[in-house]
């Protein structure tokens, strides 16, 4: 189990995360903000941080000094309060989603992945920062409704950067990269012409299923990630073999695969810059809009590219809302099956499809 809530390797780090953010503030060229503004909202998202993790790790003590931790502890609304009203005045620096409930750990290893996404990883995350306006609002509603921490929605940008047909080497697919037998353990069908893990609801319901049950055995959200990296009996014999469930000491002791250790960082930095983008270079973002639609039942036989052709939207939008049909249709055979389409659009659809098939039964 995970230390503290938020581990520093040493307390020098934690001095120059403080600094960074100061830095990264003081290149602003539009606008330039007062040196003492800068400070402000440095210590105050800085003190943040501390003050809103809502799902503890453990119950043990902060290794952070309580000369650090006291004043968010003491007063933690007015310091949002205040967050608000300090990004409020700059164009610049936009920061309304600075609440973690995950863990939050910065070290040398979330340091490097930050750095990455700043810099030779900046054209993807760019388009994951983008595409998660469209997709996040929605996964995190659900692990809402399931009573898990919002923030490990941030996995879905580190498995597949949002994109339903991500497929990785160990061919896993979808949004959340379900492996086949995984995916057919909580209840997501594969046959010739449907793909569950590839449909963002069904999946991320999978997932909420399989993520609670990990937590039920490990008890550390850092260990759910490690297992659903590598695979929870990979992970359970690693614990076994070196009494212990802290995902730090498990890297120390080089007792997890190479991308296993790598792969919570990645999540920490993405979850860091996805919540301050401005403060870390990612500015004017072209923000999709949040993911809407509605449910029609249509007959089989419906295909997508005539349907996206008669409503009037791209074909590639219509397959990406569907994209549990990776053939681009529904078989004949199939007597009907439910579909996705934008908001507004169910009734012309309905009529659409009503009035092909009184033409399939004329002809």
């Amino acid at each position: 189990m995970d230390s503290s809530f938020l581990r520093f390797d040493r307390y020098s780090d934690l001095r120059r995360w403080r600094h960074g953010i100061v830095s990264s503030l003081s290149t602003v060229s539009k606008n330039r903000l007062h040196n003492n503004l800068m400070r402000t909202l440095a210590a105050a998202l800085f003190f943040l941080l501390f003050a809103h993790v809502a799902h503890a790790e453990t119950k043990t003590v902060s290794t952070v000094p309580a000369a650090v931790l006291a004043p968010s502890e003491q007063n933690p609304h007015t310091l949002k309060e205040k967050l608000k009203a300090l990004t409020a005045r700059s164009t610049h620096v936009q920061s309304d989603n600075l609440i973690f409930d995950l863990p939050v750990t910065y070290n040398k290893k979330v340091s490097k992945w930050v750095a990455y996404y700043q810099g030779r990883g900046n054209k993807w995350f760019r388009n994951w920062l983008q595409r998660s306006y469209k997709y996040m609002p929605f996964i995190q509603n659900e692990l809402k409704k399931s009573g898990l921490p919002l923030d490990l929605a941030y996995m879905v940008m580190i498995e597949s950067g949002f994109a339903p047909n991500a497929i990785s080497h160990a061919d896993a697919v979808g949004p959340w990269q379900f492996i086949e037998p995984t995916g057919t353990r909580y209840g997501l069908e594969k046959n010739w012409w449907l793909d569950e893990r590839r449909d963002l609801k069904k999946s991320t319901l999978a997932a909420i299923k399989y993520l609670s049950d990990l937590h039920r055995e490990f008890g550390s959200w850092y260990l759910v990630a490690a297992s659903y990296n590598m695979g929870e009996n990979g992970l359970r014999r690693q614990i076994k073999k070196y009494g212990t469930k802290d995902y730090w000491t498990l890297i120390k002791l080089s007792a997890l695969p190479a991308e296993t250790q790598e792969y919570v960082p990645k999540i920490l930095a993405a979850m860091l810059i996805s919540k301050a983008p401005n403060l870390y270079g990612f500015r004017d973002l072209e923000k999709m809009d949040p993911l809407e639609y509605e449910v029609v039942l249509v007959p089989g036989g419906t295909e997508l590219d005539p349907l996206a052709d008669q409503i009037g939207i791209t074909r590639k939008s219509l397959k990406d809302l569907n994209a549990e049909l990776f053939l681009g249709y529904i078989p004949r055979q199939v007597e009907k099956h439910y579909i996705r389409v934008p908001k507004g659009a169910g009734r012309i659809v309905s009529n659409y499809v009503y009035s092909k098939n009184q033409k399939v039964a004329i002809e």
